[in-house]
């Protein structure tokens, strides 16, 4: 994220642009950053002519410098506005799938309502059936009942034949004194075998039907048992399907409030991008206001190297996709990954122009070294110089730290010739 902060101090316009990276900073625009500077006069021309040549020169350079910063962020806008589209596009479709999975959990609690309601029926019928088994038992146990009053009641009255002697049919032809008495004693005799047959006969027909309806039963309570249990686990496949939809719900939940707040991220950047350019607006009627300028001038050679203990690169100067925007953006300068408290120092000489904190750059300084030649310091864990000191090559001016938008401990190192950030590399020797 771009933020450039307008700094008019002593007569001079120092523009310092605050952005930042993700763990090894996402700076998003090459040139966006300030456009400075301000010269102290270091060499002054001895013709008035000159002076003034040179004034009107440095004058029209920054107003060109904050043009292109101006351009710069308003293509920065149209990236951050292109991305917010998208993340919109995005959560429309996440709004639709989490439409979409809410409506088959709805289905789903209705399939397993119907289960349910399936289970309760056959749980109903299990017990039906459960009474009919009890009662059958019932049955069977009075016919055994009944079996055995009868048993006992042939034994008594074989025992009473016995013992009375009771008379064969035979018997009763030689012993009947007429044909009238032979036929009432072999009439009784039938009746007596008539009923004994009767009853063995109703035991038996008893007993086959009690045990065909208890094996009736005890299969129609198998069958519901089968399919109680395939109900069962109907239910539990519909259950195990149900939560992984509302699983699938809360996944598309987060999914939408996560690409919400980054619309709202991106509004804050696009509204951040209103401001920067209507401070590069300003600026460039404030430098068409200017009469004369006077700047420093670089003496040339080398940089020190700002982080010598740690001279490892984590994070190389270029274009790259940002981690969590999906914009294309520039990483206008160099990482060095060092721990916090490493002594950071200036990589010329030169005048603070710049010392402070910003969201994204954390505590950051900025030197200029004239000729339109700044060196910019970033993420800070603290400063040890203020805006306005005279600085030379190699002094220590702050300590690595990993503030405002960073993940680690490292120094962001850039450099910017002309009012355009360009790789820091070509002076340090690289």
């Amino acid at each position: 994220m771009l933020s450039f902060i307008i700094l008019f101090s002593a007569g001079a316009v120092c523009l310092t642009t605050a952005y930042a990276d993700e763990e090894e900073e996402q700076e998003e625009d090459e040139n966006d950053e300030e456009d400075e500077d301000t010269g102290d006069d270091e060499e002054e021309d001895t013709s008035s002519s000159s002076s003034s040549g040179a004034s009107a020169l440095l004058t029209n350079d920054k107003i060109k410098s904050s043009e292109k910063a101006k351009t710069d962020a308003e293509q920065t806008k149209a990236a951050l506005a292109q991305g917010q589209e998208n993340a919109k596009r995005i959560i429309a479709s996440l709004e639709t799938a989490k439409s979409d999975a809410q409506e088959y959990v709805t289905k789903i609690d209705g399939e397993i309502s119907n289960i349910q309601d399936k289970i309760d029926a056959l749980s109903a019928n299990i017990v039906r059936i459960r009474e009919d088994i009890a009662e059958t038992e019932r049955e069977l146990e009075e016919a055994e009942k009944i079996r055995a009053q009868q048993y006992e009641y042939m034994k008594m009255r074989i025992k009473a034949s016995y013992e009375s002697r009771e008379e064969t049919i035979a018997e009763a032809i030689f012993t009947s004194k007429g044909i009238g008495e032979l036929l009432n004693r072999s009439l009784y005799l039938n009746e007596v075998a008539a009923y004994d047959n009767k009853k063995l006969a109703e035991y038996a027909e008893t007993v086959k039907t009690v045990n065909e309806t208890a094996e009736r039963l005890a299969g129609e309570e198998e069958e519901l048992k089968d399919a109680m249990d395939e109900a069962l686990s109907e239910e539990t496949a519909a259950q195990a399907l149900l939560d992984e939809k509302e699983q699938e719900v809360a996944a598309y939940t987060a999914s939408i409030g996560d690409k919400e707040a980054q619309v709202r991220e991106y509004q804050a950047m696009i509204a951040e991008q209103n401001s920067i350019i209507a401070s590069m607006e300003a600026a460039i009627k404030a430098e068409r206001e200017r009469l004369a300028a006077e700047a420093r001038k670089y003496g040339g050679g080398v940089f020190a190297h700002p982080c010598p203990d740690y001279t490892r690169i984590s994070d190389e100067y270029g274009m790259r996709m940002h981690p969590t925007l999906g914009v294309e953006l520039m990483h206008n300068g160099i990482d060095f990954a060092a721990p916090s408290g490493t002594p950071i120092y200036a990589a010329a000489d030169g005048e603070v122009i710049g010392a402070g904190y910003s969201a994204s750059m954390g505590n950051y300084i900025m030197i200029d070294h004239g000729s339109d030649i700044i060196s910019i310091y970033m993420h800070a864990s603290k400063l040890l110089v203020s805006q306005g000191e005279e600085v030379s090559k190699g002094s220590k001016i702050a300590l690595v730290g990993s503030t405002g938008r960073s993940t680690g401990p490292h120094l962001h190192f850039g450099v910017r010739e002309n009012g355009s950030y360009v790789n820091p590399s070509k002076y340090l020797g690289g």
